[in-house]
């Protein structure tokens, strides 16, 4: 996923389409896998969109002690097994970007990039909903060949 910052108007479609798309209940407690962040800065009004950064080498993984994080094969995006978490915040203290929430049991949720609606050929819900077109999907093998190095 990819952020056009000059294109973002943080007007929250993309964090309403997220919590639409995962059934996020905000007023049970559970914090929104997209969040909208106004940057403060000399100039005009600038703001963020941020989920899950999909690390090339998450440290949500490898501070896993359930082995609940993960890589997805196809799709490179990092996931996780909902059902194996026990819920010991590990990955939150982990991640620089305080991507990790926590469902009401205390389980660990995460931005996963739509993965069943990538693999239904469907954009993910952000993506789709962002009336600016701040935010992008980017195939890693089109940014790899556009920059000259190997996707692999």
């Amino acid at each position: 996923m990819e952020l056009d910052i000059e294109k973002c108007s943080a007007c929250g479609a993309c964090a309403i389409a997220c919590m639409d798309q995962n059934d996020i209940d905000v007023e049970a407690g559970v914090g929104a896998l997209r969040r909208i962040y106004d940057v403060e800065q000399l100039g005009p009004a600038a703001y963020m969109s941020i989920s899950c950064m999909h690390c090339d080498e998450a440290p949500c993984i490898a501070s896993c002690p359930s082995g609940c994080i993960g890589k997805d094969p196809e799709t490179d995006l990092t996931v996780y097994d909902h059902a194996n978490c026990i819920g010991c915040h590990s990955c939150a203290l982990a991640c620089p970007y305080g991507a990790p929430s926590f469902d009401v049991d205390g389980r660990m949720i995460k931005c996963d990039g739509c993965l069943e609606r990538l693999r239904n050929g469907y954009e993910p819900a952000c993506v789709r909903t962002c009336p600016t077109g701040a935010i992008r999907l980017r195939d890693l093998d089109a940014k790899a060949s556009e920059t000259g190095l190997d996707a692999s």
